[in-house]
């Protein structure tokens, strides 16, 4: 149990006490603070309160007895990660393809979440009272690369509000690394189709009229061609998201009719022409066995320091082979058409 104590200016004007404890302790969550007042945590000029709207004035002395973080309800599991960068605010990961961000129906155990709060243990300071990393984007199961989780609350409402803006007014930058079938027209260009739940398959995602679903914003650019540039076998494209929604990037270049190499779900169609390719193409693309994309930057600012934080990943060994692979789809061709990065 930590105390914390908060003395009241004489002569300051009356306010609301979850507003003035969250002015106070910026390090708490204005929902937090109502959570410890409400559960009897606060106590002013000796008195219990329980009302987050009170309002405090005077010199009386504002006394809050923080509990310690509630265990969190996954359990720590010692699985190995690739650790980038970490600090005692956050830690970035370059996360395989195959592993699950959130534990949930199918995968109690065995998540991303797991390790971390194994790997993190007592650095964990509580994400609204939980000791729990704070997610604040996520990578599907099969996408692999650059992750970053807060270790505290301040952390995770500073990086929150970054990836909810997406980079419009801030530093926040992600790029991904694409290989698609085909390549898409114009070889640079967006990608602007608003999505939401499949009418007739839940797990899926579909491009739907902007009135019915969230908008959504892909820019891409083609940095590669695999075969004949007339009419490639498929391209590596690079992807930046304006909108993060779920399963945009696969879901967006399957709505253009350029998905994902490998991608079962939005792809299946496309299976055929994995007959098509060289041999060594075709194994290696078997032997993938997910959809081929690697979340290759990642650039934010720092919660505490300010500091530009910028990160990248080079493909993974299995996404390297089959870029390899699809290189014997000669003549291949590599458009000096990059978005700024």
């Amino acid at each position: 149990m930590t105390t914390r104590i908060h003395q009241l200016a004489p002569g300051a004007p009356a306010q609301r006490l979850d507003r003035l404890l969250a002015s106070a302790w910026p390090d708490l969550s204005r929902s937090r603070l109502q959570a410890l007042i409400r559960g009897g945590h606060v106590t002013l000029a000796g008195q219990p309160v329980r009302d987050p709207s009170l309002k405090a004035a005077g010199s009386a002395e504002i006394a809050l007895a923080e509990p310690p973080p509630a265990p969190a309800e996954p359990v720590p599991e010692r699985i190995p990660l690739q650790v980038v960068y970490e600090d005692e605010d956050l830690v970035v990961l370059d996360k395989p393809a195959g592993l699950v961000v959130h534990p949930g129906a199918g995968n109690e155990s065995g998540t991303l979440v797991n390790a971390l709060l194994a790997h993190c243990g007592a650095s964990l300071s509580g994400i609204g009272g939980v000791a729990r990393p704070g997610i604040v984007h996520r990578l599907d199961k099969d996408t692999s690369g650059l992750l970053v989780a807060a270790k505290n609350d301040a952390a995770h409402r500073a990086l929150a509000a970054q990836f909810a803006d997406h980079g419009r007014t801030g530093p926040l930058e992600r790029a991904y690394l694409a290989f698609c079938w085909g390549a898409p027209e114009p070889r640079r260009g967006t990608i602007e189709a608003a999505i939401a739940r499949h009418n007739s398959n839940r797990e899926k995602m579909a491009v739907v009229p902007e009135e019915k679903g969230r908008h959504a914003v892909t820019h891409y650019a083609v940095e590669e061609l695999f075969g004949d540039p007339a009419d490639p076998a498929a391209s590596l494209v690079r992807c930046e998201l304006e909108t993060g929604r779920t399963h945009q990037i696969r879901v967006h270049l399957a709505f253009v009719k350029h998905p994902l190499l490998g991608d079962e779900v939005y792809g299946a169609g496309f299976r055929t022409k994995a007959a098509l390719l060289p041999e060594q193409a075709g194994s290696a693309l078997a032997a993938l066995q997910r959809q081929a994309l690697h979340a290759a930057l990642l650039q934010f600012e720092h919660p505490r320091t300010g500091r530009i934080m910028r990160f990248e990943s080079p493909l993974p060994p299995e996404l390297e082979k089959l870029r390899a692979a699809l290189r014997m789809c000669a003549p291949a061709h590599r458009p000096e058409r990059k978005l700024s990065s």
